[in-house]
């Protein structure tokens, strides 16, 4: 059987969850598996990369258990790596965009042990499933299958920055994103207060505290193409959700292909606005190839993908795209 490697960051708000589920009966639950473990260590985002691509192999399959940094940690190292590796992740984080996009979200109808069981092949259900979890690998509950997933590429000044599985954003929504790593929020978070619903209750009280406290983005241009007077924001999506309610399509299954706009969301009609297509519809936006943000004078910004995020000082352009790598993901059929 392959190798698998269990990925998860104990410094995480929902690292007593992790350990509960999987952790304490890893050796039940992977019995026969050729099993390894990364943890994420507070040596930055970066240097958790490079120290897990180390340790990937050809034919390895990396399950990212937490939420979306760590999945994205695990699916950089993976790209970087440039091994024929596979990713897998089950959520436990506050949104966890890239779960949602790979259908492994319900974990209730989601017997763990069949679907790493399926996910490296084997066609029946391991001896040491019950009758119930056998039946359900049998009639197709836990089935799945592996998919190519096409991220997005971001390059700051001509340097690559990192890749995104589902979403990336600059200027507002990405510097809000530095609240999430306060004591006094990751605190409350670890004591089991981690509905999503208060992560949004901590956005908008910052929001409205400091939408009009700066000027989030210098003005610039995309593709040579002057944006909205006074725009706040670039996102740009891939995935099928961004911050959980934001719809999104299967463009990361797509080559060259995603969906981004540039936006005022300093104004709160606006955000409403853009808030309620987002969530009863799609999130709004332009199908493009490519985007090559300019910025008229060297400016100071700030980067986030899937919540992890990084302040950039004195640039003059940042181009988002996708090309044609691609990294190999387990879905849940």
């Amino acid at each position: 059987m392959s190798r698998l490697i269990l990925v998860y960051n104990p410094n995480s708000s929902n690292y007593r969850r992790v350990k509960k589920d999987i952790l304490s009966k890893k050796e039940k639950l992977f019995a026969g598996y050729d099993l390894d473990e990364y943890t994420i260590k507070k040596i930055g985002f970066e240097n958790n990369v490079k120290n897990l691509k180390k340790e990937i192999k050809d034919d390895d399959l990396l399950l990212a258990l937490g939420g979306d940094a760590t999945a994205a940690i695990t699916a950089n190292a993976i790209l970087e790596s440039n091994k024929n590796a596979t990713l897998a992740v089950l959520p436990y984080g506050n949104f966890n965009d890239l779960a949602r996009t790979l259908g492994t979200m319900r974990l209730d109808d989601l017997d763990i042990r069949s679907w790493i069981c399926a996910t490296t092949g084997a066609r029946e259900a391991p001896s040491t499933l019950g009758e119930g979890a056998k039946a359900r690998a049998t009639n197709g509950s836990s089935k799945s299958s592996t998919h190519r997933l096409y991220p997005l590429e971001i390059y700051v000044d001509g340097n690559f920055w990192r890749y995104a599985t589902c979403y990336v954003t600059i200027g507002m929504t990405a510097e809000a994103v530095e609240l999430f790593d306060a004591p006094k929020f990751r605190k409350y978070m670890k004591k089991g207060h981690k509905s999503s619903w208060r992560s949004y209750l901590a956005l908008a009280k910052w929001y409205f505290k400091n939408r009009h406290k700066k000027i989030f983005l210098p003005e610039f241009t995309i593709n040579k193409k002057p944006t909205v007077k006074k725009a706040s924001d670039y996102a740009a999506l891939s995935g099928k959700s961004m911050c959980r309610v934001m719809k999104g399509a299967d463009d990361w299954e797509k080559p060259y292909i995603f969906r981004s706009a540039a936006l005022k969301t300093v104004s709160f009609p606006r955000l409403f606005a853009l808030m309620a297509k987002s969530i009863l519809h799609r999130t709004p936006g332009t199908d493009t190839k490519g985007d090559l943000l300019e910025f008229k004078d060297p400016a100071t910004v700030e980067l986030q993908a899937e919540g992890e995020y990084q302040i950039f000082e004195n640039i003059k352009k940042i181009e988002v795209k996708k090309g044609s790598k691609c990294l190999k993901v387990i879905t849940k059929n």
